[in-house]
């Protein structure tokens, strides 16, 4: 089979196309014949060696698919070859074929296509576990999510309305704000302007934001401590400007606020059997039509590096995939 290779640290562009055997399912695994792999952020990270797991050379990197169980190893019994499933491989994805444990390995909601299934997983559970576990956000209460046209932002949209939030997002540009209200979001803010935080302010009547979902980190972080609400949560996914942020205690003490972190993979490593309820209750609120990923970008896998590439810059709205 075709896959992508990291055998050195680098950049996209160094990654390596090639031709190696067919990994074997071994017990509690599955094999799945790709239908679509999908590009997160942290897969530039982990290319550069800059994430904070670091697989042994050679390695392929990618942490999500959806296609059809072809094979499945000793021990499994909840799936059969030609189940269409969706996978969070935790590496490996960039590939024709992907082994994931049948723990991480779901069937595909009726109703969802391979593309918008394979860009689903990493999104939509970090979401629901930002909102409902570490947020507990409330019918009725205020949610600024930040990067509202991002990957982590659409599902912190889709999944902040499912729970009855009002919610305000920011994105850069007219184009992906549009893209964020067509998500759901009550209101749009263009994070470019200075006087967002201000915006916020005005829309909740002063107030500020209950809820504050920041993938952005730097700038972002430090401004949103200015227009968050009394015994508001600040929940801190991500660092996508590059500089981690930090703040002074007696700002937490003076506005009654909670800095709350929101490490998804750490609490399903503590927790495994978590995943299952997210997925679960996920697919239930699909279902019902409360959430709905958009569509992809799709790119055939042997563009990798251009995906890649484009995601860093910014050019891709919500998420993209690779068709292999």
């Amino acid at each position: 089979m075709k896959a992508w290779r990291v055998h050195n640290w680098g950049e996209p562009e160094t990654m390596s196309w090639e031709d190696v055997p067919s990994p074997e399912p071994g017990p509690g695994e599955v094999r799945i014949r790709n239908h679509a792999a999908a590009l997160n952020f942290f897969d530039i990270l982990q290319v550069q060696g800059k994430y904070q797991i670091k697989p042994p050379f050679p390695f392929t990197p990618g942490a999500e698919v959806a296609g059809t169980v072809d094979s499945v190893g000793p021990g499994v019994t909840q799936f059969k070859p030609g189940d269409r499933v969706l996978s969070m491989t935790h590496g490996n994805a960039f590939a024709e074929q992907s082994l994931s444990a049948a723990t991480s390995t779901f069937s595909i909601p009726s109703g969802m296509g391979f593309a918008e299934a394979a860009a689903f997983p990493v999104v939509y559970h970090t979401s629901f576990f930002a909102l409902r576990e570490r947020a507990a956000l409330q019918p009725g209460e205020w949610l600024l999510v930040h990067a509202g046209a991002s990957g982590v932002g659409v599902s912190a949209i889709q999944i902040g309305k499912a729970f009855g939030g009002r919610v305000i997002a920011t994105a850069g540009g007219r184009e992906k704000l549009e893209f964020a209200k067509a998500q759901g979001a009550d209101r749009v803010i263009d994070y470019s302007d200075p006087s967002w935080v201000d915006q916020v302010k005005q829309l909740t009547n002063g107030r500020g934001a209950d809820v504050i979902y920041d993938p952005v980190g730097g700038d972002v972080f430090d401004l949103s401590t200015k227009c968050i609400a009394s015994a508001g949560r600040l929940l801190v996914i991500g660092f996508a400007s590059g500089r981690i942020p930090t703040i002074a205690a007696n700002r937490i003490l003076l506005k009654n606020m909670s800095v709350v972190g929101v490490l998804w993979g750490g609490h399903v490593k503590a927790h495994p059997e978590y995943s299952s309820i997210a997925q679960h209750a996920l697919a239930d609120l699909f279902a019902a039509g409360k959430i709905k990923p958009p569509k992809p970008v799709e790119y055939p896998l042997a563009q990798a590096p251009l995906a890649l590439r484009d995601l860093a810059n910014r050019k891709i709205l919500w998420k993209a995939v690779l068709k292999p």
